[in-house]
């Protein structure tokens, strides 16, 4: 499957199956992250497997409704960026673990294995930062789910080429 193929068939899947998402793959997923383009070489990127126990305090971080968006897939895990302090490297590093995040759920795409990169508020918390260990110095980009699909969600209208590119003489 070629990489325009694999970004034609990449959906937001919010309906998962219960079988989690053995760790070798998810392993093999991630290692994927490592080839994105990242200035200087910093592999800012971060992910953290969110287990059962994490689980269950990020769910009591949240409310009742957050907490329930939190079952819906039966693997999560926490999409950060380690940051310097200095706002030209940051800036690059952010948009160096966006990248690393695409390449991650492409590769997903690929194995047949659906997911849905979320930003869910609690992980815009202290409480909720803390309980899946998330430091000062580092952004927070994502709650990827990961799973199998419960059902194939329709493809979404998308902007022709033309509204959002321009040639400059």
């Amino acid at each position: 499957m070629s990489l325009a193929d694999l970004a034609h068939a990449r959906r937001t899947h919010k309906a998962f199956g219960p079988e989690p998402v053995a760790r070798e793959t998810l392993v093999e997923l991630l290692e994927v992250a490592r080839l994105a383009p990242n200035h200087h070489l910093t592999q800012p990127w971060r992910f953290r497997v969110v287990g059962p126990d994490a689980l269950r305090l990020l769910k009591e971080c949240s409310g009742p409704v957050e907490a329930a968006k939190l079952d819906r897939a039966p693997t999560l895990v926490v999409a950060s960026a380690a940051l310097s302090g200095e706002l030209v490297q940051d800036e690059e590093d952010v948009c160096a673990t966006a990248a690393a995040i695409m390449l991650v759920l492409l590769a997903a795409t690929e194995r047949g294995i659906a997911t849905y990169w979320r930003t869910p508020n609690v992980l815009r918390t202290r409480p909720g930062r803390e309980t899946l260990g998330i430091p000062p110095g580092e952004r927070f980009l994502g709650l990827l789910h990961f799973g199998p699909a419960a059902r194939e969600p329709a493809p979404r209208e998308r902007e022709p080429v033309e509204t959002y590119v321009e040639f400059l003489a």
